[in-house]
């Protein structure tokens, strides 16, 4: 026997609701009228962008992630947050540093790799554990620790294989008209505007300035 779970019950209300919504157009527009078909038409357009955008699988899967990630943000413990490396977004960053020159939202390009990619969180200089760090900061390059680091999404056709990485400021540069593909992107922001993308408000809440 197949599970009737909370989808199904909606997506069958909408259809029992639509036959007598289909009578009062009729009775409104006339039966045999153009307008009212053109309307029942739009309206099944609407609920078929409806349920791909709130009912669909993916679109539950954003919003999963989404609060995931404000359930993992907002954990503290006393003034030192439980995840603070990687820009990751624990405290709201406020007043924003003249140094930080980046914006969350902006898309950028990596110098030297080539790959494109949006700012979700910036540090005003490296936080990461002291391991990686050495790993990636050999003695001749000690001094990017101290400049500020990115966290990026990585546009998903990139060559080196990367979802996410975290870079300072001196390897990246900004660039416009060119919109990037992740699938935690709609968890991050809600729209791109042609020059940046726009911050969900939640994140907007970390960083106000930006």
């Amino acid at each position: 026997m197949p599970t009737i779970n909370a989808i199904m019950i909606i997506q069958l209300c909408v259809l029992v609701a639509a036959f007598p919504a289909q009578y009062l157009l009729s009775q409104w527009y006339g039966a045999d009228s153009i307008q009212s078909f053109q309307l029942i038409e739009r309206l099944i357009g609407y609920w078929n962008n409806f349920r791909w955008s709130y009912l669909g699988q993916n679109a539950w899967t954003r919003y999963l992630k989404y609060q995931m990630v404000k359930m993992r943000n907002w954990y503290n413990e006393g003034e030192e947050y439980i995840h603070a490396y990687f820009a990751e977004p624990t405290r709201i960053r406020s007043p924003r540093p003249e140094s930080v020159h980046f914006k969350v939202g902006m898309v950028i390009m990596h110098k030297q790799l080539g790959y494109s990619g949006v700012i979700i969180g910036w540090d005003l200089e490296a936080r990461a554990p002291e391991e990686w760090l050495k790993q990636k900061y050999p003695p001749e390059k000690q001094y990017l620790r101290k400049s500020p680091h990115y966290r990026i999404l990585v546009h998903k056709s990139n060559k080196i294989g990367i979802c996410t990485a975290y870079i300072p400021e001196e390897n990246l540069k900004v660039i416009t008209g060119h919109e990037v593909f992740h699938p935690d992107l709609k968890v991050y922001f809600s729209k791109y505007d042609g020059a940046k993308y726009i911050m969900q408000p939640w994140l907007k809440q970390i960083y106000p300035h930006d």
